[in-house]
C-alpha cells in the first residue's frame, strides 16, 4: 500500500496512468514486491492482474444511486456523468449499470482528453447540459475532485462521505456534505 500511495501521490503521474490502471497496478506491484526484497516481475503482474479483476467483479453502485439519478432527471435537472479513466474501463461500467440513458453528457477522460480536476473538464460538462457554474452541483467522493477544484469555478461541491471522513482543518469547506445520495431529492 505504501507503494501505490507513493505512486499515485505524484499529479501529473497520476494523469497519465488513471488512463491505463491495470498497467499502474502493475508497476506499484512489483515495487512493493521490491520493498520485500522479492524482484519477481512475473509474480507482479500475475498479484496486479489478479487484483484488477477481483475490483471489476466487484463494482456496485451506491445503493440508492439509480434511484437519486432518475428522482433528479424526472424533476427536470439537467445531468452530466463526467469520469476519470480510460473509454475502455468506463464504457462497459457505463452499460452493466444502465447509465447512459440517464444522463444529459457523459465525459470520459479518455475520450474527453484531460480528467478531474482539470479546471477544463468541468467547463466542458457545463457547457454540454447549458448549465451556468454558480447554477451547478458536483457530487461525488473524491474531495479535490468534487469539491475543491468545481469550486474554484463557482460550483456547488457536494461532498458525497458516507465514512464520515474527516477533513483537514484548513481544508476548502464543502458546500455540503451528504452521507446518502438519496440526500439531494429530500
Amino acid at each position: 500500500m505504501e507503494e501505490a500511495r507513493a505512486f499515485w501521490s505524484d499529479q501529473a503521474a497520476a494523469a497519465k496512468w488513471r488512463l491505463d490502471i491495470s498497467g499502474a497496478r502493475r508497476l506499484a506491484t512489483r515495487a512493493g514486491l521490491r520493498r520485500l526484497g522479492r524482484t519477481d516481475d512475473d509474480l507482479a503482474d500475475r498479484i496486479a492482474d489478479a487484483f484488477t479483476e477481483l475490483r471489476r467483479s466487484e463494482y456496485r453502485l451506491y445503493p440508492d444511486a439509480l434511484a437519486t439519478v432518475d428522482a433528479l432527471r424526472a424533476q427536470g435537472v439537467k445531468l452530466a456523468l463526467v469520469t476519470n479513466g480510460a473509454s475502455a474501463m468506463q464504457r462497459p461500467k457505463i452499460a452493466r449499470f444502465d447509465l447512459e440513458h440517464r444522463f444529459d453528457h457523459i465525459q470520459i477522460e479518455g475520450e474527453f482528453g484531460q480528467g478531474k480536476p482539470e479546471l477544463a473538464v468541468y467547463r466542458h460538462a457545463l457547457e454540454r447540459i447549458g448549465c451556468d457554474a454558480c447554477d451547478a452541483w458536483m457530487v461525488g467522493d473524491n474531495y479535490e475532485w468534487e469539491v475543491v477544484a468545481p469550486q474554484k469555478l463557482g460550483m456547488c461541491g457536494i461532498w458525497y462521505n458516507p465514512f464520515d471522513v474527516e477533513l483537514p482543518p484548513h481544508a476548502t469547506r464543502p458546500t455540503r456534505v451528504i452521507k446518502r445520495l438519496s440526500e439531494l431529492v429530500e
